[in-house]
């Protein structure tokens, strides 16, 4: 069972999460603004965070933003207005793990938190080594030489596929599923453009790349 910070300040919709979720055998929090749900983001140790966009004080972007930009790497969940399409672009590129569209089904809400928390659960393990490179899924921690390597979460995420597939070919669509979601709305430039950066951080020469190998095509192939 989780603990679980629930950040809406409709007071309705936060009961009923919060209800939901506590009849889900879950230690919930709930706070109404995005100043405290910073803060408590920055100082508790959460295993997952729900997070509405529309916020008093700040919105649920800028803390997401905040909140990935000093290391936490809590799994996050955005709420978000079914009307907007980039609200969920915009979120999954600044760090969020899913989103779910309001309003929601709480069965569908409850579904994608098991799912969130299996996937950390199973990310979390040894570490995957390459090269002079050293991935540490359960610190969220990317080593070249023994030096961490900042990662932004989707250039994680996107090295832990590649990393979990090696010598198979990865296509755009998949990678997209693997490091963005499902149903994320991402073009093929934007993913040339993560693995350009990724390349950057990983390879002796990134203009020669050694690991992340493009096939023409087809994708990218990932070898050691």
């Amino acid at each position: 069972m989780a603990r679980i910070l629930v950040v809406e300040d409709d007071a309705d919709i936060a009961m009923l999460l919060a209800d939901d979720l506590s009849l889900e055998g879950h230690t919930v929090q709930v706070i109404s603004d995005g100043e405290a749900a910073g803060a408590s983001g920055r100082t508790k140790d959460w295993d997952l965070i729900v997070l509405d966009v529309m916020l008093p004080k700040k919105d649920g972007f800028d803390v997401c933003r905040e909140l990935r930009k000093a290391g936490v790497r809590t799994p996050i969940i955005l709420l978000t207005a079914k009307s907007h399409e980039a609200e969920k672009i915009m979120g999954l590129d600044l760090g969020s793990d899913d989103y779910v569209t309001k309003p929601f089904n709480p069965r569908e809400l409850r579904a994608r938190i098991r799912a969130l928390l299996r996937r950390v659960e199973g990310a979390a393990g040894a570490c995957l080594r390459f090269g002079e490179v050293e991935i540490d899924p359960a610190r969220i921690e990317v080593r070249v030489s023994g030096r961490i390597v900042e990662m932004t979460p989707i250039e994680f995420k996107l090295l832990l596929a590649f990393a979990k597939n090696r010598g198979h070919v990865l296509s755009r669509d998949r990678l997209i599923d693997l490091a963005w979601g499902r149903d994320a709305y991402i073009t093929d430039r934007a993913v040339d453009a993560h693995i350009v950066n990724l390349r950057r951080k990983i390879e002796p020469d990134a203009g020669e790349p050694r690991h992340i190998v493009s096939v023409r095509g087809m994708g990218y192939r990932f070898d050691e």
